[in-house]
């Protein structure tokens, strides 16, 4: 141990307790309040009285009692402080109201086909007191309905004042196994309402956000010198942080060749700017001998460079790995004005500390772990300096180049071949041409296109310098993406497997002899051929996703999969994605399915097919059954063939049956365009024990009567997906009597336009005795027919960030089991969504 780092034992474990505690209060589903906290702050005092007094200094008994007291005191502060983002949320009784709001644009207002989305920072509400809105809020403008309605003077700005009339609603977002959850990244950047803008009037520039301002004044300068292109998007990320601007496909590409690291704002560019900025701020202070005597030319470079960093990582928008480079360069720049030293591994300790102390909910972002443990397992694995620099003396300048060459692959290695398991864990995907890919870009983005990006800021035609730059090497990474085997997506494994593969992935770039590295390869296994659950033969598993306005079901055997509907495009024109990109082929993969037996479009109205083409494109399907019209675009996708009452087939002792629409119905003219919810595929799934679900799209009255006149003795079964998500026009008394469901399933955006489900229609199923679940309230639905069990996402895990009544409203019913939902469905209707006014 180094003289300096004894007796900082004590800071090690404050600081490993202070991480413990933060992690361990993020998973509580509520929180404590102020009796909990006062009482854990009373026991950590307690503990730093008691090994004082007892002379617990040093040793094991001092490590104890410094990490549970850190553990205990960093509990009660996050938790604190998630009370008071909770206590700026709106109130509840104010959505979907329209109310005038005051306030200063923040960030970077981000750009869409039909609007633009940014970030308000309240000052005053009207009609209400300013404590009913929040401080901040999130809101989307729409003026012409297309874009159309800006003009110079009317587009929002960073630190502009504006008059806003908006309609509120709380966060929310899908809730789906191993998805994004959007409520928490809501809530980690402080945002207490969502909305949208119905007026707004221009009130006057402000000297509030400055540095948001020049950072949207800088990348609108470079958008007017490049244009709205792909590699314009590239420079204004690595310039201004504005990672919006690079397209989706472009980010697709990116994440296939595991370059993603790179056009976002990494601690290489924060420390190349940094270095660069020393370097050129030592040999200007060397100019002058008299500012030599003030203070060396060392001292001001090191200063000198920091502040460089934490200018150019607040220019780009403060994400987790530039806060976690400054925050390393801060503690070594300090260590060393103060003749200090600490180990790598205290260094990047203090860094997780401040980053978390900042933001203690970074502990739960991809990005947070990424960084930090590609600079760990770069310690772990770095080689020995004094070794390389002999030998590179002693060959010369070619020994030189070769020492940087192999210190350069060896890092790429250990990067690629460590934080593996970690992309694995968190996307269920990993790339294998990410070494090849890495080698050319790291280079290229490093020392060409960052350097172009900055520097334009101060001389704008190097952006032009830039572009056949960006250009050259998005074709180089177009080409890799495009071979077959550019990356491997994975099914999620449970937590001992990614145990496993993360000690695997220290152990293979470890400084160890051969074979103790080689030992990692079979801890590699469970995660990389993880055994998945499956129904047993004659039974099936039915997964209702939680995607907003539409359907998407999917059903499982014991070795087939089919998908029954994809979805809503998300946007007035689609233009923020579709429930097959963002929920669905996420959720497929992470559970491992890799292809497709059949995929069911019930319709062609987008609710239900908005998220077909992103699916077909993710993912080989052997046969599309749908009731679209010849010449529709999804039809050219996979082999195709109508879906026809009487059409029946058995997977694994599974059997699956149309019951509508009939060959006739196809056949009249134009009818799958103009009246497409009658010619809705409708499927019943029953398992060898005859326990049956029945999925029907978006057949209204007529197409229920005719099903209970020609078949009723085929429509019983014990999962009933609500027709037309319980629309108005649906789910008669005569059609339930028929099905007889003991569970009904609404997929339904929460406050929809359409008032789905219709309190009506809802009061019928309570009168019959039939348990609601909606999946705005539940998130994805559950369901096996070996034994009928059932269960909601979000009850599995249960956080205190999401909408306090969506986890109890289901959760109270659903435990109980069925006869608890029955009478919670009726009077109070306690399942439904509130009807917007």
């Amino acid at each position: 141990m180094r003289a300096s780092d004894r007796g900082s034992g004590g800071v090690v474990w404050a600081g490993a307790g202070g991480l413990l505690g933060t992690a361990w209060q993020l998973q509580q589903a509520t929180l404590a309040g102020p009796d909990g906290r006062w009482l854990a702050v009373s026991v950590a005092l307690g503990l730093v009285v008691a090994g004082k007094v007892s002379g617990w200094t040093a040793g094991w008994r001092a490590a104890v009692w410094t990490l549970l007291a850190a553990a205990l005191l960093a509990w009660s502060l996050t938790d604190w402080r998630a009370g008071q983002r909770l206590a700026d949320r709106l109130d509840p009784a104010l959505e979907l109201q329209t109310l005038s709001v005051t306030g200063v644009v923040s960030g970077l207002p981000v750009w869409r086909p039909d609007g633009v989305r940014f970030d308000l920072v309240v000052d005053a509400a009207d009609p209400v007191p300013p404590q009913g809105v929040p401080s901040r809020l999130s809101l989307a403008w729409y003026p012409a309905g297309d874009g159309a309605g800006f003009t110079a003077k009317t587009m929002p700005r960073a630190g502009q004042r504006w008059r806003l009339s908006v309609r509120l609603r709380l966060p929310d977002g899908p809730v789906n196994p191993h998805g994004f959850d959007m409520v928490l990244a809501l809530f980690e950047r402080g945002v207490g309402a969502v909305g949208t803008v119905q007026n707004a009037v221009l009130l006057a520039e402000t000297g509030r956000e400055p540095i948001d301002r020049l950072r949207q004044n800088l990348r609108d300068r470079l958008r007017q010198t490049l244009g709205d292109t792909p590699a314009a998007g590239l420079l204004a990320a690595l310039a201004v942080g504005d990672q919006a601007a690079i397209e989706r496909g472009d980010w697709a590409v990116f994440r296939t060749t595991g370059v993603a690291h790179l056009v976002s704002i990494s601690g290489l560019h924060v420390t190349l700017l940094g270095w660069l900025g020393g370097l050129v701020i030592g040999r200007c202070w060397r100019l002058r001998s008299a500012w030599l005597l003030v203070r060396p030319a060392p001292v001001v470079a090191r200063w000198g460079g920091l502040g460089v960093a934490v200018g150019y990582a607040l220019l780009a928008g403060w994400g987790v790995p530039a806060q976690r480079t400054v925050g390393m360069l801060a503690i070594v720049v300090g260590l060393r004005s103060g003749a200090w030293r600490w180990s790598g591994g205290r260094i990047l300790l203090a860094a997780a500390v401040g980053v978390v102390t900042l933001d203690p909910w970074a502990l739960l972002q991809a990005g947070f772990w990424l960084s930090f443990v590609a600079v760990a397992l770069l310690m772990l694995g770095g080689t020995a300096p004094s070794d390389t620099g002999t030998t590179a003396r002693a060959l010369g300048w070619r020994g030189r180049a070769l020492a940087e060459l192999r210190s350069l692959w060896r890092t790429q290695w250990v990067v690629t071949v460590g934080l593996a398991p970690w992309t694995l864990l968190f996307f269920q995907q990993v790339s294998l041409v990410s070494l090849l890919a890495n080698a050319v870009a790291i280079p290229v983005v490093t020392l060409l296109v960052t350097p172009l990006a900055l520097l334009g800021l101060v001389y704008a035609p190097l952006w032009g310098w830039a572009l056949p730059v960006v250009e050259g090497l998005m074709a180089v990474l177009q080409t890799l993406a495009a071979w077959p085997w550019a990356s491997v997506h994975l099914p999620a494994v449970p937590l001992w497997a990614q145990a496993l593969g993360v000690a695997a992935a220290a152990l293979l770039v470890a400084p160890l002899p051969l074979g103790w590295r080689l030992a990692g390869l079979p801890l590699l296994l469970p995660m990389g051929w993880p055994v998945l659950p499956v129904p047993p033969q004659g039974e099936f598993e039915l997964l209702a996703a939680d995607i907003g306005q539409g359907n998407a079901v999917l059903l499982r055997t014991a070795h087939h999969t089919l998908l029954y509907d994809t979805g809503p495009a998300y946007g007035r024109h689609g233009e923020a994605g579709n429930a097959g990109e963002r929920v669905l082929v996420p959720l497929l993969r992470a559970l491992g399915v890799r292809r497709l037996d059949q995929m069911v479009i019930t319709h062609r109205d987008t609710d239900h097919s908005g998220g077909a083409a992103a699916v077909l494109q993710a993912l080989p399907v052997g046969l599309v059954q749908s009731s679209l019209e010849p010449g529709h675009p999804l039809r050219q996708h996979a082999p195709h063939q109508r879906c026809t009452a009487g059409t029946r087939w058995v997977w694994d002792g599974v059997a699956f049956e149309f019951l509508h629409p009939e060959a006739a119905d196809h056949d009249r003219p134009g009818i799958a365009v103009l009246r497409p919810n009658a010619v809705s595929c409708v499927l019943r799934i029953a398992s060898a024990r005859g326990r049956a679900a029945l999925l029907t799209a978006d057949i209204g009255i007529d197409q229920e009567l005719r099903l209970v006149i020609r078949q009723p003795e085929r429509l019983k079964a014990e999962v009933l997906l609500v027709p037309h998500h319980g629309s108005g026009s649906s789910s008669t008394v005569h059609f339930l009597k028929s099905v007889q469901p003991t569970w009904a399933i609404v997929q339904a955006g929460r406050h929809n336009r359409y008032g789905h489900p219709a309190p009506a229609v809802m009061a019928r199923y309570g009168a019959q005795g039939i348990a609601v679940v909606q999946t705005p309230h539940c998130g994805a639905w559950h369901w096996r027919s070996a034994d009928g069990a059932q269960d909601c996402t979000r009850r599995q895990r249960p956080r205190y960030w999401q909408r306090p009544e969506s986890v109890p409203v289901v959760v109270e019913a659903l435990k109980d089991g069925p006869d608890i939902a029955k009478s919670s469905s009726t009077g109070s209707n306690a399942f439904n969504d509130p009807p917007p006014p």
